[in-house]
C-alpha cells in the first residue's frame, strides 16, 4: 500500500510565479504539483497537494493528515512566523513533518528568521527555490546526507536536492 503524504501550502503560494519572481522564481505552484505527482507515481506514493490562504483550513488539513496520512510536507509561508495555532496542530501529529521555504528565510527580513512550524518539524528545507519541492536528479545527495542521524535545518545548500532526500531519511520511501 502506498504511503500517503500531505503536501500543504499556505497563504499567497497560489501566486507563485507571479508574486515577487525575483525572490520566488517564475514557476507556478501547478508546476511544483505536476513534478511531485510525476515523482509520486513513479515511487508508489499517494500525495494530497493543497494550498489555502486560510489558517483554519490549513489546520483542518493538518488534522486530516494526522488521521489518514503518513507524513506532512508543509510550506506554511507567512504563517511560519505568526501562527502558534499551526504549531499546536502540528504537535498533535505522530507522523513525520517537513517544513519547506522557497526562499532562504534567514537571509530575509529579521521577522522571518524564526518559525513556529520549525519547532514542530522533523526537518526544514529553506532557500532552494522550488528545488526544495523537487526530487534530486541522482542519489549522491542522499548518500551524503544519509550519514547524518537526523536531517535538521537544511538551509541554503546548492544542487537539485529536496524532498526525496528527506522522504528517504524519514522512511517515506
Amino acid at each position: 500500500m502506498a504511503n500517503k503524504i500531505y503536501i500543504l501550502n499556505g497563504p499567497n503560494l497560489n501566486l507563485l510565479g507571479e508574486r515577487e519572481p525575483d525572490i520566488y522564481g517564475s514557476s507556478s505552484l501547478k508546476d511544483v504539483e505536476k513534478t511531485l505527482v510525476e515523482f509520486s507515481n513513479k515511487n508508489d506514493i499517494e500525495i494530497v497537494f493543497k494550498q489555502t490562504n486560510h489558517e483554519g483550513e490549513l489546520i483542518e488539513l493538518i488534522h486530516e493528515a494526522g488521521k489518514i496520512g503518513d507524513g506532512v510536507i508543509i510550506n506554511p509561508a507567512g504563517y511560519s512566523h505568526t501562527s502558534i495555532a499551526l504549531y499546536d496542530a502540528l504537535l498533535s501529529l505522530h507522523i513525520p513533518i517537513i517544513e519547506v521555504h522557497i526562499s532562504n528565510i534567514y537571509k530575509r527580513e529579521k521577522f522571518r528568521h524564526s518559525s513556529y512550524v520549525s519547532m514542530a518539524a522533523n526537518s526544514v528545507i529553506s532557500g532552494l527555490g522550488i528545488d526544495g519541492y523537487i526530487i534530486p536528479k541522482n542519489d549522491e545527495y542522499f548518500s551524503e546526507y544519509a550519514k547524518n542521524d537526523r536531517l535538521k535545518n537544511i538551509t541554503g545548500f546548492t544542487g537539485s536536492a529536496g524532498f526525496a532526500v528527506v522522504l528517504k531519511k524519514q522512511n517515506f520511501l
